[in-house]
């Protein structure tokens, strides 16, 4: 009996330690996003956009990052973005846009980053379904959760365009 509880004690702890490994080795793919890489995705998007919604005097792009991972010299960056066209008559208040998750890829060339790929989910009735196959399940829940409010992200857009309209 004690020769059986040793066998237990033993595989448990190296099912641990294997699990502990393999815990660490999924986050240390995560990376940080920079400055850099946020003026980027918002200048990225505002160009993405051009042309798509009725002309308006300036665009702004404001995103909240879910996270950020790194495979094979390309950083997936996964986030919610609200895109929003301003008026000075019309002031603060936004003309067309969309919120929306997205997963921006980003490579380096060099030394600079570039944006290698764009994927927003699909609309509609295949919109969760498209959001889970795009985003990892740790953060697709969360762009879910979002979508309701997009991601509260409308009071920095005001400010944006509240500094915009100052000058």
């Amino acid at each position: 009996m004690l020769q059986c509880q040793k066998r237990i004690t033993f595989i448990t702890l190296i099912l641990l330690f294997l699990l502990s490994g393999c815990a660490s080795f999924n986050s240390s793919n995560e990376v940080k996003v920079t400055s850099e890489m946020n003026e980027l995705i918002s200048d990225y998007i505002i160009q993405h956009y051009d042309g798509v919604y009725p002309e308006t005097d300036k665009q702004f792009e404001v995103h909240k990052i879910y996270g950020a991972k790194e495979t094979g010299g390309v950083t997936s960056v996964y986030l919610y973005s609200l895109y929003l066209g301003f008026n000075e008559k019309t002031k603060a208040e936004g003309q067309p846009g969309h919120s929306v998750p997205v997963v921006v890829k980003l490579r380096s060339e060099d030394g600079e980053y570039v944006v290698s790929h764009y994927k927003e989910p699909r609309d509609g009735a295949d919109f969760k379904r498209s959001l889970y196959k795009i985003f990892p399940r740790e953060y697709a829940g969360k762009a879910l959760d979002d979508t309701k409010n997009s991601a509260g992200l409308q009071e920095e857009m005001k400010q944006k365009a509240e500094m915009w309209l100052r000058k």
